[in-house]
């Protein structure tokens, strides 16, 4: 059984490593190793008005138009001007070309986190549009010879700042006419709020029939997040969402190689691109026919949209279509009132069955507490007791097997060149003594789904962003600047693997002492919050062992690793 408990060792261990290598390649733009997006089949099309699932004009327009400055037919060339539009949480400025959304800043989100003197001086800044970086949100009319978002539109005059008592905001755009075809968009902004009402009225004054798409687009460069580190890194890049195939994540490297896989045609759903702890999304109605799209457009710039057909506009008609615009932080009470299914745009993985009621139970204890560092440490308890008497029954199966590891070790020694007598002695052993060698495993095993939920619950919570917990802790989604909490982490680690029995075999043993401090050293560039959790978690698990242990009558002797390299280990 000894061997089956080493075996089991072994596979954890190569796990461990295989799971960090998994992250090392998704941090360097390559396809994660384990549950990769599945293959999706697009339904049906719908009976109605059918957008082009490839429009011929569309790469030029969507694409390649953007970046070369090229002027759509129709449109005079012009220097775009900057129109700034301000509320209480959010700072726009919008772009004669197109009135296109070319910046935002997040007003109650600080640009820097931790320590930084001016993060209370600068808002964060989600898009923009500058030689090094891109990031931006743009609408047109393609299927013929429309307004695009490179054509330039005029600012209707009206306030361009939310007034105190003043709950909603219009700003109004207005194209010339391309193809005797006019654009009006107007932008509805609320206090408060995020997400913005964006109407796009297309009015035919060519005398002609005409029938035009609307594409709703989100562009931005394939730059990694300064955030990132070799340690953990969360996904950067387009998603789709559909009522049918659900969330569906769009890798940067996918679309340079043709190879992405998300539902194309839908009557639901939205189209988002997703960075860590922020998103922006465009959103159309539900039972609107629409294509949905990731492509790269030039160089290092990729959009992520959609397209639907209008009806056919007789001359002199106007036809109206509503969508919606959000561009704000992940924060998942406010991302479920938008459109069903936004707020998976944070993201906690496979486990999120797990991981969204964790969230609302921090949340609860965060609105008693009022910190979420005392949150952290609160949810980490209740969990604990949840898991109480499954962690006793490990905990005493562990403290037999110490009890009894010095006759092993001896046992070992003596039948060394008799290893079937060995195993029989052993198993012989096992049965005078009622021990399990795997008593202390399965019951562990069964919660480590639920520690991983939290870990990611942790790392994608906006909430933690420049979010202090005491002293020297001032943001619990940064490293802590001294490496306190990582040394802490580091010690009460050791403390639990000295309680823990050693298997016999001295590589084993070894082994079971380097993985301890190998993933401590990893969890001082990990965020506060997550190693402040696992902290809580080693303290209780110490001191729930012990006190098993003290029961029981085993003695409390910590297992040192100073001798494993010259012999065997010592136990004081």
């Amino acid at each position: 059984m000894n061997d089956i408990r080493r075996s089991i060792l072994w596979v954890v261990f190569g796990l461990s490593m295989v799971l960090i290598w998994d992250k090392w390649q998704i941090h360097n733009g390559q396809k994660p190793t384990f549950f990769p997006a599945s293959a999706v089949t697009a339904p049906a099309p719908v009976a109605g008005p059918t957008p082009a699932a490839a429009d011929a004009s569309l790469p030029a327009v969507v694409g390649s138009a953007a970046v070369s400055g090229e002027t759509p037919a129709g449109a005079p060339a012009a220097a775009a001007v900057r129109h700034e539009i301000s509320t209480d949480v959010l700072k726009l400025v919008f772009s004669s070309e197109g009135g296109s959304v070319i910046e935002a800043q997040l007003l109650k989100h600080a640009e820097a986190t931790g320590s930084s003197e001016d993060q209370e001086d600068k808002p964060f800044t989600l898009l923009t549009q500058s030689a090094t970086s891109t990031y931006v949100a743009q609408s047109g009319l393609i299927g013929g010879s429309f307004p695009t978002h490179k054509t330039p539109m005029t600012l209707v005059p009206g306030a361009t700042t939310l007034a105190d008592g003043q709950n909603e905001l219009q700003v109004r755009f207005e194209s010339a006419e391309v193809g005797g075809v006019k654009l009006v968009k107007t932008y509805t902004l609320t206090r408060g709020r995020y997400d913005m009402t964006v109407q796009h009225e297309v009015v035919n004054n060519s005398g002609q029939p005409v029938s035009p798409q609307l594409y709703l687009q989100l562009v931005r460069d394939g730059n990694k997040l300064s955030s990132e580190t070799p340690f953990y890194s969360t996904f950067t890049g387009p998603a789709i969402y559909t009522e049918a195939q659900k969330y569906q994540k769009v890798e940067f490297a996918d679309i340079e190689k043709n190879k992405t896989d998300f539902e194309k045609t839908a009557t639901d759903g939205y189209v988002a691109m997703v960075q860590h702890y922020f998103a922006t999304a465009w959103v159309l109605g539900d039972g609107v026919l629409r294509n949905n799209f990731a492509r790269k457009i030039d160089n290092n710039l990729f959009a992520v949209g959609a397209i639907t057909a209008l009806p056919v506009l007789a001359p002199g008609q106007t036809q109206s279509v509503q969508t919606r615009l959000f561009v704000g932080p992940q924060a998942e009470k406010v991302l479920e009132t938008i459109t069903p299914g936004l707020e998976l745009v944070k993201d906690y993985g496979w486990l999120t069955i797990l991981a969204k009621p964790l969230y609302w139970l921090l949340e609860k204890i965060h609105g008693y507490v009022q910190n979420w560092g005392w949150a952290i440490v609160l949810l980490v308890v209740l969990i604990k007791a949840a898991f109480y008497w499954l962690n006793a029954s490990a905990y005493k199966s562990m403290a037999k097997m110490k009890a009894i590891n010095p006759r092993i070790m001896e046992m070992r020694e003596r039948l060394k060149g008799n290893p079937q007598q060995m195993q029989q002695e052993m198993m012989k052993m096992y049965r005078e003594e009622k021990v399990n060698p795997l008593g202390g495993c399965f019951p562990i095993l069964i919660q480590i789904p639920v520690f991983i939920a939290l870990y990611w619950v942790l790392l994608s919570s906006v909430e933690m962003r420049n979010a202090p917990w005491l002293g020297w802790i001032t943001d619990l989604s940064s490293p802590d600047p001294y490496f306190i909490l990582p040394v802490v982490m580091a010690v009460t680690t050791m403390i639990q693997t000295a309680l823990n029995p050693l298997p016999p075999d001295p590589l084993q043993a070894k082994l079971m002492w380097m993985m301890p401090l190998v993933f401590s050293v990893m969890f001082f560039f990990f965020p506060s919050g997550l190693v402040l959790y696992w902290i809580t978690n080693n303290v209780l698990t110490i001191a729930q062992q012990s006190f098993i242990n003290n029961r029981m009558g085993v003695p409390l002797k910590f297992t040192l690793p100073f001798d494993l390299f010259k012999g065997k280990p010592t136990a004081k």
